[in-house]
């Protein structure tokens, strides 16, 4: 008689998703090999993006193809599906997933069966109804966006460069980051650190002419370094001429001038949103439960609540922390949890499926370093604090060595080496957006006309 293998289904290509496939790939070696297990992975993209490194791959520090792991390499012994998964019914065991077929040719989704479920969908830029915000905000996610935004910025830079208007040049020169978490102050201290070496190339800007904004709603920024080196790093941007503005918040951007809770206004032609993340939708378009802030519950051997063979970790998972004083407290949404909560999850799965006692994931914090540009950054790891060069360094070497695979670490190492023997990469090529438009004018046709 024959049967079916165990069909373990991986929503997510993202850290806990590829981590997780990968680790079981290994520990199910010989049930692989026989044809007892198979092991898919949706996925939108056919790549991993390790975003510690976007706002260096911003900065033009390391090349956009070294940011990310290409999926079917590195998954060798899982399927790959290219595609978005759109609902879940566990209850049939089945997630509809809308392919790239399904875009171009108008087909129809396609049903996936599957036995075990990992639920591993990452996170999504959590938006607030602001005017102008949809028409005008660029996000800080992807390396697509990363990449987009370097673009921006030197292209504003050649706008103020070109223009005899000032109104048109202030605005050019003025960018507005909201939120004070990791993702906007690495952007926002990589990105002022390369246009201020780029001025020295534009005869008629200055380093003193760019105006650039900090927009933080709470009292502090980077809460998960400390309070004193959080104290730190807004003394440091200020003293590079960053406008940090505490307990404020953007109440418009609306036709490109942005609106402040303290009654500021100026026109601005950047406003980069990195204010929190929220679940995928995909959690919310199944029928698995969820806590009031829309994250899977889960138990501490990373089983969502009440449900079998239904496992989640990450971004959309709310994982007891059992290593914390507080009763009920969860593990935070950020990658040193992602990772090693992966590694946890496929040995679970892999004990399950041999019949096997599973283990809980507890983890204690260790701390987190950030990046302030070249050469600068601040660190609070095992208790000890750390800024300047020192914090810098161990920034790059702790997510060095946390990139996967010795072929990304090489690249990125040899990346980083030559950058310090030769001169930043300043070139914009913004026309990769459009890549057409000059073919369709030849050809006759109306070119697709960027976004201003």
């Amino acid at each position: 008689m024959v049967t079916e293998p165990v069909r373990i289904l991986v929503v997510g290509g993202g850290y806990v998703g590829m981590y997780t496939a990968l680790r079981l790939q290994r520990k199910l070696k010989p049930e692989l090999r026989r044809g007892d297990v198979e092991i898919v992975v949706v996925t939108p993209e056919p790549y991993m993006t390790y975003q510690p490194f976007l706002p260096e791959a911003a900065a033009g520090a390391i090349s956009p193809r070294h940011v990310v792991v290409p999926l079917r390499r590195v998954l060798d012994g899982c399927r790959i599906v290219i595609g978005e998964a759109k609902s879940i019914e566990h209850a049939r065991r089945t997630v509809t997933v809308a392919t790239l077929a399904t875009e171009e040719e108008r087909a129809t989704p396609i049903e996936i069966a599957y036995d075990e479920l990992v639920l591993a969908p990452g996170s999504v830029s959590r938006t607030l109804p602001i005017p102008g915000l949809a028409e005008h905000g660029i996000g800080f996610k992807t390396v697509e966006e990363a990449i987009g935004l370097r673009n921006h910025v030197i292209e504003q830079m050649d706008i103020a460069s070109s223009t005899r208007d000032p109104a048109i040049r202030d605005a050019a020169l003025t960018f507005v980051f909201v939120g004070g978490g990791f993702a906007g102050v690495e952007a926002l201290g990589e990105l002022e650190d390369m246009a201020r070496y780029a001025t020295r190339y534009y005869h008629n800007v200055k380093p003193q002419d760019m105006k650039w904004v900090l927009v933080e709603a709470s009292g502090r920024i980077l809460p998960e370094v400390g309070e004193e080196m959080g104290k730190y790093t807004v003394r440091e941007l200020r003293r590079r001429n960053i406008d940090v503005r505490l307990e404020t918040r953007l109440e418009s951007c609306a036709d490109r001038v942005a609106v402040l809770s303290d009654g500021t206004r100026f026109r601005t032609r950047t406003v980069v949103w990195t204010a929190g993340v929220k679940p995928a939708p995909i959690i919310e378009a199944g029928d698995l439960p969820r806590n009031e802030r829309g994250r899977l519950k889960c138990t501490p051997d990373l089983r969502v609540e009440g449900v079998e063979h239904a496992w989640s970790a990450g971004d959309a998972a709310a994982v007891p922390d059992l290593t914390a004083a507080e009763k009920g407290r969860e593990t935070a949404p950020n990658a040193q949890h992602a990772v090693r909560q992966s590694k946890v999850l496929a040995e679970n799965i892999a004990a399950s499926l041999r019949g096997q006692p599973t283990q809980d994931y507890s983890h204690k914090y260790v701390g987190s370093v950030a990046s302030l540009g070249l050469h600068k950054g601040v660190a609070h790891v095992y208790g000890r604090k750390l800024k300047g060069f020192p914090a810098w360094f161990m920034h790059r070497t702790y997510h060095l060595s946390r990139v996967p695979t010795y072929n990304r670490k090489a690249r990125i190492t040899a990346e980083w080496t030559l950058a310090g023997l030769f001169k930043r990469e300043i070139v914009s090529l913004g026309s990769l957006e459009h890549p057409r438009a000059e073919f369709e004018l030849a050809a006759g046709g109306v070119p697709q006309k960027k976004k201003p």
